[in-house]
């Protein structure tokens, strides 16, 4: 599998509730009622062995074109079936579809790198900053949806503190911070925060300067991931869609770009001393 699209069509765990392991157990019924291996059903689906195992451990929210993909290598039947399992699954509230996936590989991450040129990387978000995010969503939303929204993703952040054995890099460009989104106290928040979080041992925050004629990010904002399995998965997103890519060789090339922006930004120490004057300190 090269890559996972997004929108609607890219679902994956928030949490291993009953729902997900009854869809997996199901899966792997049908799977070994077929007489296939998972690597085998993995090939006929178009999915990775690992993110099949995935699915039927209960891990992982399947996509939702799979009971057709299925039905193809299974049978009708199978692909009846699987819908109906399908139709019983519900995913957290303020986490978009499309999102659920990259949720899902971001809680198990042992290594996770976040390059940013558009906001603030949401594990790093603010409540304030948040807020002035999906206050300003188009289509409006609701204040039941701006609470569910402004929840999840400080919920999300939980992360940085509970998982101390995750490295956690982020390189944000400058100007995402000159914006001011907000308000200039939202932004003073911002940056508290940023240097609030910079102190954890895990966590490295780089600054990319507003002038830097040397920069391998033209091509926007990225995110990787190493897996427990130490598999590395890449992601990207935009309007309200996603991408994951597991192919090595796309992969590969988003890492060297990544690594080759760490030299580029500012150095940990300069970023701090950047964020302090940014933030008014002499």
């Amino acid at each position: 599998m090269t890559a996972e699209r997004g929108g609607e069509a890219v679902r994956s765990r928030a949490e291993a509730s009953d729902g997900l392991k009854t869809f997996g157990a199901v899966l792997k019924a049908l799977r070994e009622e077929g007489g296939g291996t998972q690597e085998e059903f993995a090939s006929l689906v178009g999915y990775s062995a690992v993110y099949i195992a995935k699915i039927e451990q209960g891990k992982r929210y399947p996509p939702q074109d799979l009971p057709d993909r299925a039905e193809d290598a299974l049978g009708a039947t199978a692909g009846k079936v699987l819908r109906a399992a399908a139709r019983s699954l519900t995913r957290r509230p303020g986490l978009a579809s499309w999102f659920q996936h990259w949720a899902a590989i971001e809680e198990e991450a042992v290594c996770l790198f976040a390059y940013e040129c558009r906001a603030v990387p949401g594990l790093l978000q603010p409540e304030g900053y948040i807020r002035a995010i999906f206050e300003r969503r188009l289509p409006p939303l609701s204040e039941e949806q701006l609470q569910q929204q402004v929840a999840a993703r400080l919920e999300r952040q939980r992360l940085l503190a509970e998982r101390p054995n995750t490295a956690f890099s982020f390189i944000v460009e400058q100007a995402v911070l000159e914006r001011r989104l907000g308000g200039e106290e939202v932004t003073a928040e911002v940056i508290d925060n940023l240097l609030a979080q910079s102190h954890r041992r895990n966590v490295e925050i780089l600054l990319m300067p507003l002038r830097q004629e040397d920069h391998a990010g033209v091509d926007g904002q990225m995110y990787l991931a190493e897996t427990p399995e130490h598999e590395w998965i890449g992601y990207v997103e935009g309007h309200d869609s996603s991408m994951l890519f597991t192919s090595r060789k796309l992969v590969s090339a988003m890492q060297h770009r990544y690594g080759r922006m760490r030299t580029q930004a500012l150095n940990r120490a300069d970023t701090v001393d950047r964020l302090k004057r940014m933030r008014g300190a002499p």
